[in-house]
């Protein structure tokens, strides 16, 4: 589980109901099922009219990503172990990694170190390496859109349930003691809608963006590596290559490493 999506949301909630308890109010008094009704199921809806069920039936699953993203990308042990390849594949060629391919935990780098091993034209290995990242972007970008688009529609359906709320309460003119808690039940539909656009929609869309990037600056790192290690370049230079996909820290905790082997 991710700490600082789970963290953020408690500290942003837990901001919302402690200044409110500090002002003298009572969180319970938010817990209005006409207005959550309305702001979320409304907000669901709306957005799901503007996508194909096929999409929305992994949203679900693209939240719980969000949430509970999978093992972080080794960026630094895959830069060695392809200055490794390289080393091998100048000193003893292509073939010669034959056997280190099929131990290739990565499908991403698996699937490109065979096909240099298979003699595979290299702007072609590239072509077909970048089109599977083109491809890549384009999945994550309707995860990340969906709940964009969910934080701009639950606010106009939390206003929208305020003005439903204000025509009760003007039906209701005769009875002025029922004025007050009418206004107040009207403006929870707002205040649900732009708490969990900006608290909840918008935080995991903005997620989903940083993932999609870290993941495809990874993938890029492969292909640029892959193609290196088929060119049969320098070991050292294909290692500063990728290095400079790192920020300084990591590049000198790859130096370290190399110090020590040898």
């Amino acid at each position: 589980m991710d700490l600082a999506t789970v963290v953020g949301m408690a500290l942003a909630f837990g901001a919302v109901f402690g200044s409110m308890i500090m002002e003298g109010g009572n969180p319970a008094a938010l817990i209005a099922p006409p207005a959550m009704l309305l702001v979320l199921v409304g907000t669901i809806g709306a957005t799901m009219t503007g996508y194909t069920m096929k999409d929305v039936t992994g949203i679900a699953k693209v939240f719980l990503k969000a949430i509970m993203p999978g093992p972080p990308h080794e960026t630094t042990e895959t830069i060695e172990q392809m200055v490794s390849f390289a080393d091998k594949a100048r000193r003893d060629g292509l073939l010669a990694l034959e056997d280190e391919a099929r131990n290739i935990e990565d499908p991403f780098l698996r699937r490109g170190i065979q096909m240099a091993i298979d003699g595979t034209d290299p702007e072609v290995v590239r072509e077909v390496l970048e089109t599977e990242v083109a491809a890549l972007k384009e999945r994550h970008k309707v995860g990340a859109t969906f709940f964009a688009n969910m934080g701009a529609f639950a606010p106009t359906l939390g206003i929208i349930g305020t003005v439903l709320g204000l025509v009760h309460m003007l039906e209701n003119l005769s009875d002025p003691s029922s004025m007050g808690p009418l206004i107040a039940g009207a403006f929870v539909a707002t205040l649900w809608g732009v708490m969990t656009a900006n608290l909840i929609y918008l935080p995991i869309s903005n997620k989903l963006k940083r993932a999609s990037a870290e993941e495809v600056a990874f993938k890029e790192l492969v292909v640029e590596g892959v193609l290196a290690i088929q060119a049969g370049a320098n070991p050292r230079a294909v290692g500063e290559k990728l290095k400079s996909f790192l920020p300084p820290s990591a590049r000198d905790e790859i130096g370290e490493g190399e110090r020590k082997s040898a």
